[in-house]
């Protein structure tokens, strides 16, 4: 339909501009039958060649507006009010421009247009394009007021609180639901729709343990927007020219002065490299672990062998290891242990100790 309305538009166009060009080559005088003669053919050429040009066009601007719509799709709505801002401030300066051009006299009246045209088409794409590559800069100042960027790593808070981005792996783990319900984490907690296409990503993975592990994330998510004390937000910025989650999830804190929520080791890395604070389950669980001092007193199972000669393995109820020396003989058997040093370590908090002199052996 779009093709036959340009086709159209030229046709009439190459018709009445035919018809002009007609009387003008034509010797001047008295309506004549050879100057009505030529002012039909040139219309008949005009509109023959409005036909062919009108249906490239035609053809050309379909594909044109089928290309703007694949990548407005994509593009987050912050995104599109940034571009068309830019859009209307580089058209509202090519008007201003092409004020002294329209007192100019040109002898070919197709000039004029032609000129007003090009600039209306090229201060309208500078304008767009300046304001998408500073989009960054003009989102903050728009948002937070101002007129300086918040340096690096400077949250930015908006009503006192700061936006919690979850990333896949923490979703996955499941522990943010029993701590949102305890009320330790304030405001709002945010999930990026590009955070949950990975989920349905591994979910529909063919390797069964990524598949079940992709659906536990689901279904905590579920779980989480149904609990009444959490409140969960699901944000639709994206970076499509960026294809890791990773990268997307640090930009998407950078941007909105926001945290990360993860247990990801490499993540929480990345993040404090690049200024963004990382809230890391992880660190939380070490740090609420009972301190155990050398010379104190536990009983714990022997589950295994150790890697050392003689060494046994237990586990207190939080998960941390206990590594028993002489408990090897002991596999199986609760024992009484004195400890002798704790080791912090960036997967968690091991506990070294050694048999009691006169241990009981508790079955």
């Amino acid at each position: 339909m779009l093709v036959q309305i340009v086709r159209f538009v030229f046709i009439l166009t190459g018709a009445i501009g035919g018809a002009q060009l007609g009387g003008v080559v034509t010797v001047p005088g008295p309506l004549s039958g050879s100057k009505i003669t030529a002012i039909i053919l040139f219309m008949i050429l005009g509109a023959a060649l409005g036909y062919v040009v009108g249906g490239v066009a035609g053809r050309q601007l379909a594909k044109t507006i089928n290309w703007i719509e694949g990548k407005a799709v994509k593009l987050s709505g912050t995104d599109l009010l940034i571009g068309a801002i830019g859009l209307f401030l580089g058209l509202l300066l090519a008007t201003l421009v092409s004020i002294p051009i329209n007192g100019i006299d040109f002898r070919l009246p197709l000039v004029r247009p032609v000129m007003i045209a090009l600039i209306f088409v090229f201060l309208g794409y500078v304008g767009l394009r300046v304001f998408l590559v500073k989009k960054d800069e003009l989102a903050r100042i728009f948002r937070f007021g101002g007129h300086k960027p918040a340096a690096v790593g400077v949250p930015m808070i908006a009503s006192g609180q700061m936006m919690k981005i979850l990333d896949t792996s923490v979703i996955i783990d499941g522990r943010i639901t029993d701590i949102s319900r305890t009320g330790f984490l304030e405001g709002r907690l945010t999930v990026p729709r590009f955070v949950l296409r990975e989920l349905q990503t591994i979910a529909d993975s063919e390797d069964t343990l990524k598949r079940n592990r992709g659906r536990r994330g689901l279904d905590i998510l579920n779980t989480l927007q149904r609990e009444p004390r959490i409140k969960i937000d699901i944000s639709d910025i994206d970076y499509p020219e960026i294809a890791d989650v990773d990268s997307k999830l640090v930009r998407l804190a950078v941007d909105s002065g926001g945290s990360v929520i993860t247990n990801d080791y490499n993540l929480n890395k990345v993040a404090e490299l690049q200024g963004v604070p990382v809230l890391n389950i992880n660190e939380l669980a070490n740090a609420l672990k009972p301190v155990v001092l050398p010379g104190e007193q536990m009983s714990v199972q022997v589950l295994r062998e150790g890697k050392e000669a003689g060494q046994g393995v237990g586990y207190l109820d939080d998960g941390t290891m206990v590594v028993v020396d002489g408990g090897k003989h002991h596999v199986g058997q609760h024992v009484d242990l004195t400890v002798t040093s704790v080791l912090q370590t960036p997967a968690g908090r091991m506990i070294f100790a050694k048999m009691k002199n006169n241990e009981t052996q508790r079955k």
